[in-house]
């Protein structure tokens, strides 16, 4: 059973902390069915980063080699995909991020001894080889966010998704990132078997203009702001042939084994496109230099972003009991009886109809709002 997490140092007054705390316990994720919709069986607190204004921006060729990012932040090293459920990762990757006027910039690190790729077309299926790949939802509403993908040739796939997977998106595969820029560093040799390589490096610079274009909100960001971002590794299990790679067949099924998933932040089950389970970056100026927890935490946004998080518990179990019956459930006491779900009446409201419905909390840091699609509204007071 997961347990959303919220932190006690919010900025709120002491009664709104403890109503915040009163929703921790009583919007708990439901237990992952043995079947039918996935649901996360397990999710802590996402992880956050304070992602600093630079004055001289890195030069974009991949080494990463600049005095920005000697003097950034880096990440916490990633996990697997689903968290504390499987093991830690065996090659390590750290991933850090700056912003200017023009460029949303990230780069990442990846210790990797058999450096390889294959893909060399524009938007091709990157994550069938090594890739590092990014996910941002400038509003965090869960829809009109942004995909990108790289391997170690720096062949990109950007796409746009209307909705994740789960709510029946269209990805638009035609959209591009008009002016952005990559470069990859390999330390070694690329698909060279014969030799250990230490790994590869990734630069990049994301247009504002872009995207701004779904963003919802100012892009670039204000200073304060939060955005919801996530990067993944994907990593194949290869065998050395004929001086090449080729991937690990299991002998039980005769396919390949399936890929790694190594993420900044879990998201508790195998599947990227949960947008509310990604991380939170928040924006501030050149001279910041105060403490990065802290930061996050006082922050009213990141209060709402946690209450909206719990408010998809409501929509997990509503999801699964389309799964189970074929309509949804017509009323909180449903869900409270089959899923255990626990709300306080005068904190929650939902309209439910056999194919639609809207479930609403009013908290202390605005309305929180979602329906059948998994989208998300926070109004904040």
């Amino acid at each position: 059973m997961l347990h959303r997490h919220f932190s006690s140092a919010n900025g709120f007054p002491p009664m709104q902390t403890r109503l915040i705390a009163i929703l921790a316990l009583l919007l708990l994720v439901l237990p992952h069915p043995a079947s039918g919709f996935p649901i996360p069986t397990w999710m802590g607190a996402a992880r956050n980063y304070v992602c600093q204004r630079v004055a001289a921006p890195p030069t974009i060729d991949g080494k990463l080699d600049d005095k920005a990012w000697a003097e950034v932040t880096w990440s916490q090293q990633f996990v697997d995909i689903e968290g504390h459920l499987k093991p830690a990762p065996n090659h390590e990757t750290v991933c850090a991020m700056l912003w200017d006027d023009d460029y949303f910039y990230i780069a990442a690190r990846m210790v990797e001894p058999h450096v390889n790729a294959i893909l060399t077309q524009r938007d091709a299926v990157i994550y069938h080889d090594n890739d590092f790949e990014v996910f941002i939802d400038p509003d965090g509403d869960n829809h009109l966010y942004y995909e990108l993908e790289i391997n170690a040739l720096n062949t990109v796939w950007d796409l746009l998704l209307v909705k994740p997977y789960r709510d029946g998106a269209p990805a638009v595969n035609a959209w591009d990132i008009q002016g952005l820029r990559t470069a990859v560093h390999v330390d070694g040799t690329l698909n060279d078997p014969s030799d250990v390589d230490s790994g590869w490096s990734v630069e990049i610079a994301i247009p504002w203009q872009v995207l701004g274009q779904c963003a919802g909100r100012p892009s670039p960001p204000q200073a304060g702001n939060i955005w919801r971002v996530n990067f993944s590794r994907v990593q194949w299990q290869y065998d050395i042939v004929s001086n090449g790679y080729e991937k690990t067949i299991d002998p039980k099924t005769g396919k390949t084994y399936p890929e790694h998933n190594w993420v900044w932040s879990p998201q508790g089950l195998i599947a990227m496109h949960c947008p509310e389970n990604w991380g939170e970056v928040l924006f501030v100026g050149p001279d910041y230099d105060g403490d990065a927890e802290q930061a996050i935490n006082t922050s009213t946004e990141h209060a709402s972003i946690n209450i909206a998080r719990a408010l998809m518990d409501v929509y997990y179990a509503q999801k699964q009991h389309y799964e189970d019956f074929g309509e949804f459930a017509p009323t909180q006491n449903v869900l409270e009886k089959k899923y255990g779900l626990l709300l306080k009446e005068w904190e929650f409201e939902m309209e439910a109809t056999p194919g639609r419905f809207m479930a609403k909390l009013n908290t202390p840091a605005g309305v929180m709002t979602v329906n059948e699609e998994g989208r998300l509204i926070r109004d904040p007071l």
